[in-house]
């Protein structure tokens, strides 16, 4: 059979680096929330089979009025971590005739600048392999590391940081989203993410930490995660120009 492709777009975050009352996912962006620019670059993409939101149980804040006709499910099984989210989409994802050989991208509701090029860039670039791969942009920033008390005590209210050294950025890439698996390797290693001690940020670490190398496919800084509380001001502008332009 040839496999299908799904969607999973976590939104059971709540986005406490953002400074904002509500999960930062439903925070209005340009006229619309923040989830709604992510999900409309999936809708477009017709090749999609399902397209699944994973809220929190407990998600007081999500209005499907704010998102209009665009085709998506819903399942209220979002975890404590991203991990278990994804995880828990994955099991859902069955409900809708979902196989192990098929493929999964999964994205962030805070990466408003994902277009349906981007996303059809990855697919055709991985499709083919056996793991799968992401997106990523390279690092052109000079990197730098505090020593390790100063980088557990890293917050919003820090202002200052002793440098203790510079770290090379040789070879550096920076992982976006969308991160394209298959389904069936996706949910093992996440199964077993849980009792593992690496630190398993994203997908493509957790499958890295079982020994798979997925690819990486030139992204987008305009593809830019939507984190604290000046990235909203920047969002603003750059959707503003976009529906201008």
């Amino acid at each position: 059979m040839i496999p299908r492709l799904f969607a999973i777009i976590p939104c059971a975050g709540t986005g406490s680096r953002a400074g904002s009352l509500i999960p930062k996912q439903y925070r209005t962006i340009a006229g619309r929330n923040l989830l709604y620019y992510s999900l409309i670059a999936f809708d477009a993409c017709p090749e999609f089979t399902q397209i699944l939101l994973v809220l929190s149980p407990d998600d007081i804040h999500f209005d499907p009025s704010h998102l209009g006709a665009l085709r998506y499910a819903v399942k209220r099984c979002g975890g404590e971590i991203r991990r278990k989210s994804v995880y828990n989409g994955l099991i859902k994802l069955a409900e809708f005739g979902a196989r192990a050989s098929d493929w999964v991208l999964v994205h962030d509701a805070a990466r408003p600048g994902i277009t349906p090029r981007l996303i059809r860039t990855l697919i055709a670039a991985v499709q083919d392999d056996p793991v799968g791969g992401i997106v990523a942009i390279p690092v052109i920033d000079t990197l730098k590391r505090v020593n390790a008390q100063q980088g557990s005590e890293i917050s919003n209210k820090v202002t200052a940081l002793r440098i203790s050294s510079t770290e090379p950025r040789d070879y550096l890439w920076q992982a976006q989203t969308p991160q394209m698996f298959r389904i069936g390797i996706l949910r093992e290693a996440l199964a077993q993410a849980p009792v593992r001690s690496y630190p398993l940020t994203d997908e493509a670490c957790i499958l890295e930490s079982l020994g798979y190398k997925p690819l990486i496919v030139r992204g987008s800084a305009r593809n830019f995660k939507v984190t604290y509380p000046e990235d909203f001001e920047l969002a603003e502008a750059f959707l503003t120009y976009r529906a201008a332009s």
